[in-house]
């Protein structure tokens, strides 16, 4: 899949050692996420098992997003089903990629594929302090639906469960 500046598609195993050096390790960029930050390589390999499984079940999932011009790994998004009407979504993207409207780009990326599948419900979360991605939502036409108090674990803050904020939209159908 392609938007004006990057390529998204499905992580492969030769990813690995991009991913994990460029977000997946960074103590900064994994701060409001809800798995931990990556100590080595065999924890980026099994999210790439994870992705893999994930497209053989459901023909989508966690996607890399690359610079089409320069070829680099930027971060990731992807669809993850709850139900075949229902799938969640989210980004991440490494910390020279910030403010350069990449997050928005692939989250609209999202919200299209979502419509152009079937998706009646699009969903996403975020920590209730993460301003700049409640932003990016927001500016893709997502609606906040709910403050979840004690939530969830972002584990890189906290071993407390946090407050989350649960956004949605309904992709329009095509």
């Amino acid at each position: 899949m392609e938007t004006e500046r990057l390529l998204l598609r499905a992580p492969r195993l030769n990813d690995a050692q991009a991913i994990c050096d460029r977000y997946a390790s960074d103590p900064e960029v994994t701060r409001y996420l809800g798995w931990a930050r990556h100590i080595s390589l065999a924890e980026t390999r099994a999210f790439v098992k994870f992705s893999n499984d994930q497209w053989s079940r459901w023909q989508t999932g966690p996607m890399l997003a690359i610079s089409r011009e320069q070829g680099v790994l930027l971060g990731t998004s992807g669809l993850m089903f709850e139900t075949p009407s229902h799938a969640s979504t989210g980004y991440v993207f490494a910390r020279d990629s910030w403010g350069q409207g990449y997050a928005t780009e692939t989250l609209r990326a999202m919200v299209d594929l979502a419509a152009r599948i079937g998706v009646e419900r699009l969903t996403a979360e975020c920590h209730a302090d993460h301003y700049a991605s409640r932003h990016v939502m927001e500016k893709c036409g997502f609606q906040q639906e709910h403050l979840l108090k004690r939530h969830a674990v972002f584990p890189n803050l906290s071993p407390d469960p946090q407050d989350v904020l649960l956004y949605s939209i309904a992709p329009p159908s095509r």
